[in-house]
């Protein structure tokens, strides 16, 4: 049996919901449960009351670091292999590198956003750039007055009215702000841009054994547009297709995490 367990939120009810069928139709029994938030359901996932979880990447990193034998990735989206984070700034800023960024405004997302939160914090830190110290503001998300519900989304809009400088998204959050939000990339400018590192992924505890493993990949990987339930999954989670999982890639986010004492 596989129970596994996801953050509540419309998205992943509807991923849990059409997962139903999925794994019902590769044989597998499946249920699921939904948590309040990510340590919520690292914590159930360590007590063993799941033994899959459909993970950021830090929850998958403090999941791995808790299971004496490790725990798997069966299987991820295709946008989170070789994700990235970019420094950005406007088109015609004078901020060419990371080494201009001292004594600039700099806006990060959320403190939560591994990608565009945490990450940047520790890249900076990385060159010798502490933020609190080094820049003339270091706002968070919830340290300023939004432009836009959507943290990412947010610090592009602040670096464009020159409330900061420049600012940290990630390379599919840019991606998406012309056709998903209207905003015209070509008055922003990229001037740095991060190692690719893996993002979101589903997790198995050790004790899951490699048949099973085997059948939830392959349910995973199977989906496709071609039907309802398969764009459903794919809707859900913004992607095209489910590859079958890596073991690498979250070196960064542990380092980071481990940085900032938020692992230890």
């Amino acid at each position: 049996m596989i129970r596994m367990g996801a953050t509540g939120s419309i998205a992943h009810l509807d991923l849990c919901r059409a997962l139903e069928t999925v794994f019902r139709r590769n044989v597998v029994e499946f249920d699921w449960v939904l948590y309040s938030g990510y340590d919520e359901m690292v914590d159930a996932f360590v007590r063993g009351e799941i033994n899959l979880a459909w993970n950021g990447p830090l929850s998958h990193v403090k999941m791995r670091r808790a299971m004496e034998d490790g725990a798997p990735v069966l299987a991820l989206r295709d946008v989170d292999v070789g994700f990235t984070t970019r420094f950005i700034t406007r088109a015609d800023s004078g901020i060419d590198t990371v080494e201009d960024l001292p004594g600039k405004r700099f806006a990060f997302a959320a403190r939560d956003s591994v990608e565009a939160g945490l990450l940047p914090v520790y890249f900076l830190k990385q060159v010798g750039i502490v933020p609190s110290q080094s820049l003339a503001a270091a706002d968070f998300y919830d340290q300023r007055t939004a432009h836009h519900s959507n943290d990412q989304v947010d610090v592009a809009l602040q670096v464009l009215d020159h409330t900061y400088d420049a600012g940290a998204i990630s390379a599919r959050a840019m991606e998406s702000l012309t056709d998903a939000h209207g905003i015209d990339t070509g008055d922003l400018r990229v001037f740095w841009s991060s190692p690719g590192y893996s993002h979101c992924c589903f997790t198995a505890r050790p004790e899951v054994d490699a048949d099973e493993a085997a059948q939830v990949t392959a349910a995973l990987v199977s989906v496709d547009d071609s039907d309802d339930v398969g764009r459903a999954v794919l809707k859900a989670e913004a992607c095209d297709r489910l590859l079958p999982g890596i073991q690498d890639g979250w070196e960064l986010v542990e380092a980071a995490a481990l940085a900032e004492g938020l692992i230890w």
